[in-house]
C-alpha cells in the first residue's frame, strides 16, 4: 500500500541550547514523507513559493517521494521560527509567516484519490475535511493537529477526528481538546468522537495508544544528545504509518509493532538539525535500533517456584 500525505513544506529557523538552524528544510509533510519513505511509497500534497530551492526538491525526489501534488505558486514559502530551552518537549514560537499557505487549496491528483492510506498532517482542519472529500475508499486514514487549531477551529477538528481511523496528537493537545486533566479520561473522550484509535505523543516519555478497550505504551529511546526535536512528531507518524502501509497488517499486534517503528524514526530525527540525520540514515540502522527498543521493556513473565 502507498501513502498520500497532505501537510506543509516549509522553512524553519530553529534555536536550541545546542545550536541554531537558519532557514532549514522543515514542514509536517516533509518530515512525515521522508520518514515514511523508508518503508513505503509516498505521495506528497503541499504548497511552496518561488523561493523554494531546487536542492530541497532534489532531496525529496532522492527519497522517491512522488511530488505531483506539490504546488509551486507565486509568493514566499511558509516559514516558522522557534526556540527550545532545556525542556525540549515544548517549543516557543517566535514567528510564523504563512505566506503561500494562506492561499493553499489542496487538490489531489487523480492518481492519489484511490490511495489505500491517507495521512492528514498538521494543517487547517477545514482543509483536512476538503481532502477527505476527495479520496475514494482508503483502507486507513489518520490525522495530526496542534494547539492553534484546537483553540481556533475546534468543531472542524472534531469533525475530522470523527471521520478518520487514527488521531495522533500530543499530551497537552489531548488535554486542551477535552478540558480533561487526566490523560486516560481525555483519551476516552476523543475516542468517543468517532475515531478508532488515539495515539498520544509524549516526547521523551514515549507514546501511548488507546482504543475503546486497550492501552499500549511504547518508550522513547534514551538519547544522550538531542539537538533538535522539530519534526519529531511528524517523523514518528511517518514511521508509524509507513510501516503499516508496508505490511498492510492492521491487527492489534501489527499496529503496535508499527508504533515502535515510529518511535525508532523519531529517535533518529532529533539527533541533528532539520532532516540532516534522516539524510544519513540507513535501513540497517533502523532495524538495529528496533531490536534494541524491544530490549527496553523486555522482562520475564510472572512465575513463582
Amino acid at each position: 500500500m502507498g501513502i498520500v500525505v497532505v501537510g506543509t513544506v516549509a522553512f524553519d529557523t530553529v534555536e536550541t541550547p545546542f545550536g541554531r538552524g537558519e532557514n532549514v528544510l522543515g514542514g509536517s509533510a516533509t518530515y512525515f514523507s521522508t520518514s515514511a519513505s523508508f518503508f513505503s511509497d509516498v505521495s506528497l500534497v503541499a504548497v511552496v513559493g518561488e523561493d523554494f530551492p531546487e536542492e530541497h526538491v532534489s532531496f525529496l525526489k532522492s527519497r522517491e517521494i512522488d511530488l505531483q501534488g506539490l504546488q509551486r505558486i507565486p509568493g514566499k514559502t511558509f516559514h516558522w521560527s522557534g526556540k527550545y530551552g532545556y525542556d525540549l518537549n515544548e517549543a516557543q514560537t517566535l514567528d510564523t509567516q504563512l505566506n503561500v499557505l494562506l492561499d493553499f487549496k489542496p487538490e489531489l491528483p487523480a492518481a492519489y484519490r484511490s490511495t489505500d492510506v491517507l495521512f492528514l498532517a498538521n494543517i487547517d482542519p477545514e482543509l483536512q475535511l476538503q481532502v477527505l472529500d476527495q479520496v475514494e475508499k482508503p483502507r486507513l486514514t489518520a490525522c495530526d493537529s496542534m494547539n492553534f487549531w484546537i483553540s481556533s477551529k475546534p468543531e472542524a477538528l472534531k469533525e475530522v477526528m470523527k471521520r478518520v481511523d487514527i488521531v495522533v496528537i500530543n499530551e497537552g493537545e489531548a488535554r486542551m481538546l477535552t478540558g480533561e486533566a487526566n490523560l486516560v479520561k481525555a483519551a476516552r473522550q476523543i475516542i468517543g468522537l468517532g475515531c478508532k484509535r488515539l495515539v498520544v505523543k509524549r516526547g521523551e516519555y514515549g507514546v501511548l495508544m488507546f482504543t475503546a478497550d486497550t492501552v499500549f505504551a511504547a518508550p522513547a529511546w534514551p538519547l544522550e544528545e538531542v539537538f533538535d526535536p522539530t519534526g519529531a512528531g511528524d517523523t514518528f507518524a511517518g514511521g508509524f504509518m509507513g510501516y503499516l502501509a508496508n505490511t498492510g497488517d492492521l491487527s492489534e499486534d501489527g499496529i503496535r509493532q508499527a508504533l515502535v517503528f515510529g518511535s525508532v524514526m523519531a529517535s533518529f530525527n532529533v539527533e541533528d538539525f532539520s532532516l540532516n540525520r534522516m539524510k544519513r540514515l540507513t535501513y540497517p540502522e533502523i532495524e538495529a535500533r528496533y531490536r534494541s527498543f524491544k530490549g527496553l521493556t523486555s522482562f520475564r513473565d510472572l512465575g513463582f517456584n
